[in-house]
């Protein structure tokens, strides 16, 4: 088995980015075969997911949601679920002077690296993060690199 990605709810033109970013994060964090699913969403769902679940009642940019669980077809591990709110997405590429592509992107890799366990709660999880994350932006050819001093 090798990896598998789904795309949910996500316009055609940004559907190939976003699988290509969630497969090439699991292939370079060398983790077991397995399956992520991926939705792009609105401010609403967002907001009622960071509410649920996060206990905030603002509209984030991305959420995951880790399983680990094993698939009883193919023995290979369900990471989970990442929810990107492309709206938000768009404003943060806008604000930030680059194509909403490449925010997605970004999103993506990071929403995929906190299903495998990766964090930035503190300076040095966030170090860590931050330099897998550049390094597959970076692999992939992104025009972009992860915020500075930002959690």
């Amino acid at each position: 088995m090798t990896h598998q990605v789904s795309v949910q709810a996500a316009p055609r033109s940004h559907t190939a980015d976003v699988r290509r970013a969630a497969l090439r994060t699991l292939a370079l964090a060398q983790v077991e075969p397995g399956e992520v699913t991926i939705r792009l969403t609105d401010e609403a769902e967002m907001r009622q997911l960071n509410t649920v679940y996060a206990q905030s009642l603002h509209a984030t940019d991305v959420l995951s949601f880790p399983s680990g669980d094993v698939l009883p077809d193919s023995g290979g591990i369900y990471y989970g679920d990442v929810a990107i709110a492309l709206p938000v997405a768009s404003a943060q590429a806008r604000a930030a002077g680059h194509d909403v592509r490449a925010e997605l992107v970004l999103l993506t890799i990071h929403g995929v690296l906190h299903l495998l366990g990766h964090d930035h709660a503190d300076d040095t999880a966030r170090a860590a993060m931050w330099k897998l994350q550049d390094e597959i932006l970076h692999d992939l050819g992104s025009p972009i690199r992860s915020p500075q001093g930002e959690t």
